[in-house]
């Protein structure tokens, strides 16, 4: 007996063929690699008919006819209809004619470099808000595997507006605010946020106002805080300074 690909009920499928058969869009299919249901199958092979049937129409319709001649005789029309338009003295109507395929052509042009302008600016800003995240997260002790991971993140928050990465509510319009609930959310402050709410991202270390050390020397040694009193260390407090015045402010405010 050959088996059936699809049952509507479970109870409906022999006992021996039973561990065959999974669960899928209200019925019971054979969980078999590459296998597609009859109906699905036939409804392909009389699409695939019919787009056959309708080119072989197409190219006997204009078959033996040359696109270039076609488009020859159609300015060759133009140019006679032009002509007996100036000859009837209707000026008027032949330099409006040249107007609009003029304006058409122009209008086309514009379009497509609209749309690639806007493509450009829209991976430009992508771009420039990749880096400034990677930049701010590395500081916080990036694992060098999450980069794509904070980048995806970064971009269904942040948009560039005059050149700087800021962040929108999911509405996409309205700006979404900081801790303070005044201040617009920067991009520190999401950073933050992220160490928190996504800690896999980064370092061990890069918790509790810890630094990673991946980025070449962008934080304190060891993860250690060098204003705290048990890890104090005038050196390390003077070169995070020159290096990084933010996290060595919010350090010193943290050792306090």
């Amino acid at each position: 007996m050959a088996i059936k690909f699809k049952y509507l009920k479970k109870d409906e499928i022999p006992a021996e063929h039973a561990g065959l058969y999974v669960e899928h869009e209200g019925a019971w299919v054979l969980d078999a690699e590459g296998v597609v249901e009859k109906t699905k199958l036939e409804e392909f092979r009389t699409n695939n008919t019919a787009l056959l049937r309708e080119r072989d129409e197409l190219r006997q319709r204009f078959e033996g006819i040359d696109p270039e001649e076609v488009r020859k005789l159609a300015e060759e029309k133009r140019k006679l209809e032009e002509a007996a338009q100036l000859k009837a003295g209707e000026v008027d109507k032949v330099l409006d004619a040249r107007l609009r395929a003029v304006k058409g052509d122009f209008e086309k042009q514009l379009a497509a470099a609209t749309t690639e302008r806007n493509a450009l600016a829209g991976r430009l800003s992508s771009l420039q808000i990749d880096q400034a995240v990677v930049s701010e997260a590395t500081k916080r002790g990036l694992r060098a595997t999450a980069t794509p991971d904070i980048m995806t993140r970064a971009r269904s928050v942040f948009r560039l507006v005059n050149g700087a990465p800021t962040a929108f509510e999911a509405d996409g319009q309205t700006t979404r605010m900081g801790r303070d609930g005044v201040t617009p959310l920067s991009l520190v402050e999401w950073i933050e946020s992220q160490v928190a709410e996504a800690p896999h991202l980064f370092e061990s270390n890069a918790g509790g106002g810890a630094v990673g050390n991946a980025a070449g020397g962008g934080g304190q040694r060891g993860g250690r805080n060098p204003f705290k009193k048990e890890t104090w260390n005038v050196t390390e407090q003077m070169r995070l300074q020159r290096s990084d015045p933010t996290t060595a402010a919010r350090l010193k405010a943290a050792a306090d």
